[in-house]
């Protein structure tokens, strides 16, 4: 009889241990939201000011927005306005070159997963920006230093520098927001998602970015952006169709080919064939049984 009771005692024991352990676990699978430099601090003094609720809430603020007409420079010193990128879904993130820890690791990230994107979508069906908020440091030559130390090469990305004038409409319009430290900033970890209409879509947090983070909504956006009048239109929906029907593993970190969504196109073309034929024998028996005129 006292058997049942110990093993019951025993598991109960065992769960109540194991809780903190799987809520630290949960915690730990969350994004990291605000990037808080370390290393310049001592004693018991407060890093940030940054209030974590509130910035999150900003930030989500800016879905909905179009896109500002601004004028930044690129890496090679010249103007851009960002009403340029209208047309193609577009990334937008913001960081700063003298950051040592979260930028880099952010970028480095958002660039593995990017290269998978490319591979699958193509790099001509989105564009990225990284914009330097920390001005006047953050120049054109520093932007291009950064790009090149951390090996940052797709041909659809690039880095701009806006004017130090700017900077604070400009990260508010994104729903960025940053508060400067003694060890640097401590500031939102986000990658904003424009549409081809150029509104603000999405915003997605975090230090970590997979494919599949970034992916799958970049799909629903390519596919569903109007089809440019330089494309052909079937050759153009073929390729959407190609896109939609890759998906991305988690378990190897690649894309792979849903064929049952083809199977699914097939049936769906298929059905639709069979119901236009029926639909013409109709149109023609209905016009042959009808009484012709004296």
């Amino acid at each position: 009889m006292i058997g049942p009771y110990c093993r019951a005692l025993v598991a109960s024991i065992l769960l109540l241990a194991a809780a903190p352990l799987l809520a630290d676990q949960a915690a730990a699978d969350q994004p990291k939201l605000t990037a808080r430099p370390q290393g310049l601090l001592s004693g018991g003094l407060t890093l940030t000011a940054l209030d974590e609720k509130d910035a999150f809430a900003f930030s989500q603020a800016a879905i909905g927005r179009t896109l500002g007409d601004f004028v930044l420079l690129d890496r090679e010193g010249q103007p851009v306005e960002l009403s340029r990128y209208r047309g193609k879904p577009l990334l937008v993130n913001f960081m700063y070159t003298a950051c040592f820890q979260v930028c880099p690791t952010t970028t480095r990230n958002l660039q593995k997963a990017l290269q998978s994107t490319v591979g699958v979508m193509g790099a001509d069906r989105f564009n990225v920006i990284s914009i330097g908020f920390n001005q006047p440091f953050d120049s054109p030559a520093a932007l291009k230093d950064f790009s090149r130390q951390y090996g940052i090469d797709l041909p659809n990305w690039n880095f701009l520098s806006p004017a130090p004038a700017i900077v604070d409409q400009l990260t508010a319009h994104f729903g960025f927001r940053f508060v400067a430290t003694a060890a640097g900033f401590d500031h939102l970890n986000q990658v904003t998602m424009v549409n081809a209409e150029g509104k603000i879509v999405r915003q997605v947090y975090g230090e970590k970015f997979t494919a599949e983070d970034l992916a799958e909504p970049l799909k629903l956006l390519i596919t569903g952006s109007a089809i440019p009048s330089e494309m052909g239109t079937l050759r153009e929906i073929m390729a959407r169709v190609r896109i939609i029907c890759s998906v991305y593993d988690p378990q190897t970190g690649r894309y792979r080919t849903d064929y049952s969504l083809y199977f699914m196109f097939a049936g769906f073309l298929t059905f639709a064939g069979f119901m236009i034929y029926l639909s013409i024998n109709f149109w023609r028996n209905r016009r042959r049984d009808a009484p012709k005129a004296p």
